[in-house]
């Protein structure tokens, strides 16, 4: 049986982005580097700088999330990585009340692959990223 989600679908796939936007970033090589974006070829955007806006949205995106709808973050996440199945809903969800709501955005911004994961549960439940980003 198909778990009912709390957390809405699109919800979880602005965070799953969010996550990839981050995952994808390295740590300043420049700090030093042009005014000017193309004075750096665009290098920068790759890189984490306290300027970066990602990080900041990823964040506030997960703690405005309610309960509820962290567990479900948390407990896709897991499923995702293989730490439990679908049919281990209802007591995945409840091992991810041990996270806590304070640590809840700083878990899961840590965890590599987030966004990897957070993909394969959602696909698991019979989502898909593809049909989200043509509705963006």
């Amino acid at each position: 049986m198909k778990p009912v989600l709390t957390l809405p679908v699109e919800t979880a796939y602005f965070i799953l982005t969010k996550a990839r936007e981050f995952d994808g970033k390295v740590e300043e090589t420049d700090p030093d580097s042009g005014s000017n974006p193309s004075d750096d070829l665009g290098v920068d955007i790759l890189e984490e700088r306290r300027s970066d806006t990602v990080l900041t949205e990823l964040t506030a995106a997960i703690a405005r999330l309610n309960d509820d709808e962290q567990l479900d973050l948390i407990t896709l996440i897991w499923i995702g990585r293989g730490d439990f199945t679908l049919g281990e809903w209802d007591e995945a969800r409840e091992a991810a009340r041990d996270i806590g709501r304070a640590r809840t955005p700083r878990y899961v911004i840590e965890i590599p692959l987030v966004s990897d994961y957070l993909d394969e549960a959602l696909s698991q439940l019979g989502y898909s990223l593809e049909d989200y980003m043509e509705t963006v």
